[in-house]
């Protein structure tokens, strides 16, 4: 019964997760209170995890999801679960493309989408902060690392690489 509940789980947020991994945020903030499958720290866990490892977030984090929930198969059943809805839209899309391309219906979908994307990505952005920002350092730590993101453009994983050797300079 659990790998029904993973994939079908799974199923809706692969089909509402428009703009990215990090819309899955919100939802799996939800799915650790239903189903308690994984708590709201392991749910941070999971993001540093996704993001600092190859492949697509939303992949990682349904992988690690369902590996907490059921093991490997779990894994396995949570990652299809996320990934069907994108095939069958994918299949849909292409061929409604060739007819509807230059429909105003069609792009005043798309365009009313992307606020609501952007919503749940700052949703995602904000649950990270305040899970993880607890004292006056780690946000002033948090702060400075967004400026210099923003104003000195280095490869992300270079952040990554510093953030791991303060960790291990603090520890």
């Amino acid at each position: 019964m659990i790998y029904i509940t993973l994939f079908w789980e799974f199923f809706k947020i692969g089909a509402l997760a428009v703009g990215g991994g990090l819309v899955t945020v919100p939802f799996l903030y939800d799915l650790s209170a239903l189903h308690g499958w994984f708590s709201p720290q392991e749910l941070t866990d999971m993001i540093a995890v996704s993001e600092s490892t190859p492949g697509p977030i939303g992949v990682n984090m349904a992988t690690f999801a369902g590996f907490r929930a059921a093991g490997i198969s779990g894994g396995i059943i949570a990652t299809l679960g996320l990934l069907t809805p994108s095939f069958l839209i994918i299949l849909f899309l292409a061929r409604y493309l060739k007819t509807h391309a230059h429909d105003f219906k069609f792009a005043l979908v798309l365009k009313n989408i992307r606020p609501v994307s952007m919503a749940l990505i700052a949703f995602g952005g904000f649950f990270i902060a305040k899970a993880l920002v607890h004292t006056w350092e780690t946000g002033a730590v948090a702060g400075i690392v967004f400026l210099f993101i923003h104003f000195v453009k280095i490869h992300p994983i270079l952040y990554i690489c510093l953030g791991v050797i303060g960790g291990l300079l603090l520890a």
